[in-house]
């Protein structure tokens, strides 16, 4: 019978941790919690224990499991090629309930790691699937790894998913070393699995995540830098929105239906300022709206949504590489000249008309490349 510990109550917490990647490098299975259900594990590097996982469960041949990997960044060891699509949903998804599926070959990247038989268990038709739980204790298991973890359902295959270790010790409790408990499952519910093709996604699987949420999680995040997030980074905001949605077809609120969600942020603003009025004039002046505009400080947590950081001059772009150096994020002037915005605070309205002027001129060139390459729709069922 499996050893039961439990998560919250435990004196030693990294102690645990260390139990259970024993167990696993051991060749051992071990019953984590995660966000959705609980799941059972084995180490994706020793075959004998992904074979003890399939025979636990009962899982038909043809039914492959999920590797959970410790970081999004490390599925691009994994997918080399991942498509920007996969990239933008691995970011903000995981960790989370969420499993992304891809079509990979066997003979590129990570894979070549794995056993023939492993490779077997976890890909089916040249597709593999992925997932970074949010749950503490695989996540720390995960990352003393040296690899990643096969992971699936603490069940019998069939059988209604474990959203407690009790279930799960019911179903599984004779094939697991170790079951850690924290209660029951947050969700309680399976995770969404998806299927990502290029700059195309399908849901394979209906679970914590509905198809609406995921719609805009794939919408491409555009952020304007400047200092104060006042003047030039609310002025582009503004413009970039009304240009977005003439292009499309749309109102501005409703871009984010349309596949873009566009924002503002200062690398040393503050929270809750309005724009300078000439901005919101000169903004007017070319049919834009930034009259509600509240300004905000650029933040770690933007920067890991965002997909394109515009920034307004090379000091600021300068700042930003220094900042967004882990975060995947395409960083860029807004002059395609690579020229400097000049600042307009503190001087006439002529000035601000003429940088919201230059701001619609630098836009012109680049919407047509974002409107090219946003091509990313949903797979029909």
């Amino acid at each position: 019978m499996a050893e039961v510990l439990d998560w919250r109550s435990y004196a030693d917490q990294p102690a645990l941790v260390r139990r259970a990647v024993q167990a696993l490098t051991e060749g051992q299975l071990v019953v984590f919690p995660t966000d959705t259900v609980y799941g059972i594990a084995a180490s994706a590097l020793i075959p004998e224990a992904v074979e003890r996982l399939v025979r636990s469960k009962g899982r038909p041949e043809d039914k492959p499991m999920v590797l959970a990997l410790a970081r999004a960044s490390e599925a691009l060891d994994w997918v080399p090629e991942m498509s920007a699509l996969g990239r933008r949903l691995a970011r903000r998804c995981w960790p989370g309930a969420v499993t992304l599926v891809f079509a990979v070959g066997t003979e590129h990247g990570a894979t070549t790691q794995l056993a023939d038989s492993v490779r077997q268990r976890v890909s089916s038709q040249g597709n593999l699937g992925f997932r970074v739980p949010a749950h503490e204790a695989i996540l720390q298991t995960l990352a003393q790894l040296p690899g990643p973890l096969v992971l699936t359902s603490a069940n019998r295959s069939g059988a209604a998913p474990a959203t407690s270790a009790q279930e799960a010790l019911e179903a599984l409790g004779e094939s697991a070393a170790l079951v850690i408990n924290d209660g029951p499952s947050h969700f309680g519910q399976a995770s969404t699995v998806v299927q990502v093709g290029g700059n195309t996604w399908k849901v394979l699987r209906e679970g914590v995540v509905s198809q609406a949420d995921l719609k805009r999680l794939t919408a491409r995040v555009i952020v304007f830098v400047c200092s104060g997030n006042t003047c030039r980074s609310p002025m582009a905001e503004a413009i970039c929105k009304k240009l977005l949605a003439e292009q499309l077809h749309c109102m501005p609120e409703e871009l984010p239906e349309h596949g873009f969600i566009v924002l503002s942020a200062g690398l040393a603003a503050m929270m809750g300022e309005r724009a300078a009025p000439e901005a919101v004039a000169a903004a007017r002046e070319l049919g834009a709206d930034l009259s509600s505009h509240a300004s905000k400080p650029l933040t770690l947590s933007l920067l890991a949504k965002a997909d394109d950081i515009i920034a307004a001059t090379r000091g600021h772009l300068l700042a930003l590489a220094a900042r967004a150096a882990d975060a995947g994020v395409r960083l860029r002037m807004m002059s395609p000249d690579g020229l400097d915005l000049p600042d307009p605070i503190g001087c006439d309205q002529e000035v601000y008309r003429e940088c919201a002027r230059q701001i619609e001129r630098d836009l012109g060139v680049l919407l047509p490349e974002f409107l090219q390459e946003n091509t990313i729709s949903a797979a029909l069922p």
